[in-house]
């Protein structure tokens, strides 16, 4: 099962900061935002890599969809089953404040929440995302027909987010954008499993 982000975790990882940014740093500034409130001020500093920002950013579209995913199975109109509720129910319980734990590093850094479509960025195209046909054949289904096509959607979008985890493991730099990447990778992983099982009978 996912884990919740505690409430004070937010603020805790919104005043993190790479060590290895003192000395040791051998990144470019272009690949660096720092944010920094004036002195006196509360609000803390965050630094993002070009990674961790492109993490955050495709991270953020991809839970939305899962959310929206959610939403769908939760709808008694599909008729899905107590197991697919309880799935849907726990995705969108842990993915909704991790959604905000990104959004308030990439406010803080003072980067935008949606990537730039314009740089080449295509979120319909990431690892696992479904496309708006899929979303609306899945959400007219309904039964045991939904409950296979959610099933099935759902690992591959949870493989996605995996990969996209992975990426900003090998390239990114905040201390607690790697922390949360470890934590989707295991949660997922697990989910999973326990979807595939589910899809076995």
């Amino acid at each position: 099962m996912i884990r919740r982000l505690a409430a004070p975790a937010v603020a805790l990882a919104l005043t993190a900061t790479l060590a290895a940014c003192g000395s040791d740093d051998h990144s470019s500034m272009a690949d660096t935002t720092t944010a920094t409130q004036a002195p006196g001020g509360s609000t803390p500093t965050v630094t993002l890599n070009a990674a961790d920002i492109e993490f955050a950013q495709g991270m953020i579209a991809h839970h939305e969809q899962a959310i929206e995913m959610a939403e769908i199975a939760l709808d008694p109109k599909v008729g899905a089953s107590p197991e697919v509720l309880d799935l849907a129910t726990r995705i969108k319980g842990a993915q909704d404040p991790e959604v905000e734990l990104m959004t308030g590093w990439l406010t803080a850094a003072g980067e935008p929440v949606m990537m730039d479509g314009g740089d080449g960025h295509d979120m319909s195209s990431m690892d696992g995302m479904m496309t708006a046909e899929q979303m609306d054949s899945m959400a007219a289904m309904t039964g045991t027909e939904f409950d296979k096509t959610w099933l099935e959607m759902m690992i591959a979008h949870h493989e996605g987010a995996i990969t996209q985890s992975e990426t900003v493991k090998a390239d990114g730099s905040n201390a607690d954008v790697l922390a949360l990447a470890d934590q989707i990778i295991t949660a997922q992983q697990g989910e999973i499993t326990e979807m595939k099982a589910l899809l076995q009978g």
